[in-house]
């Protein structure tokens, strides 16, 4: 059970209370919208990181289920739909799921294990040059960001105990343009 109630149209602030409607019934929504000075700002951040990266659609799902794998599973079950609707496989969800990064092609078994490092908390220059290897450094920043985010969403979920929802699917994207 959640440590906080999820904000919803019926009991958010005016402010957000319009924009909860809009978009879904996703507990993390709800649970966001608590920050109400952060909240819009955090829809633009998120929407910007979903829809405007010059990083392969694959690769950044790849790298949020690999965070969600590591630190969130509710990150798990809402991306597993979006990945499959962006070309990744499910011999690829299957395989992160079991930790065998052995069956990626290089680029992204470079991503998956620069992940692993980043959410480890210690990306070393081996890893960093793996990833270089593959990526522009504009891309390369832009993983950051992804894995970043999404592992402080993953810290924020499991410190406030947010509780699942089912998947809102690749929908869900569109409405954070």
């Amino acid at each position: 059970m959640a440590r906080v109630s999820y904000m919803t149209p019926e009991n958010a602030p005016p402010a957000v209370a319009d924009k909860i409607k809009e978009l879904s019934s996703l507990h993390v929504i709800g649970l966001i919208a608590h920050a109400e000075t952060a909240f819009f700002p955090w829809l633009r951040f998120g929407g910007a990181v979903l829809n405007d990266l010059a990083l392969d659609p694959a690769l950044r799902e790849l790298a949020i289920l690999q965070v969600g794998h590591l630190a969130a599973r509710y990150e798990w079950e809402q991306h597993v739909p979006i990945a499959l609707a962006v070309g990744v496989t499910r011999t690829q969800i299957d395989a992160i799921e079991k930790g065998d990064l052995d069956s990626f092609e290089a680029r992204s078994r470079a991503v998956l294990a620069y992940v692993i490092a980043f959410v480890a908390g210690e990306v070393d220059d081996d890893v960093h040059g793996a990833v270089a290897a593959h990526l522009p450094e504009r891309e390369i920043v832009e993983l950051a960001l992804v894995a970043g985010h999404y592992l402080m969403l993953a810290r924020m979920m499991s410190a406030l105990r947010i509780d699942s929802d089912p998947p809102a699917g690749p929908e869900a994207l569109i409405k954070l343009r």
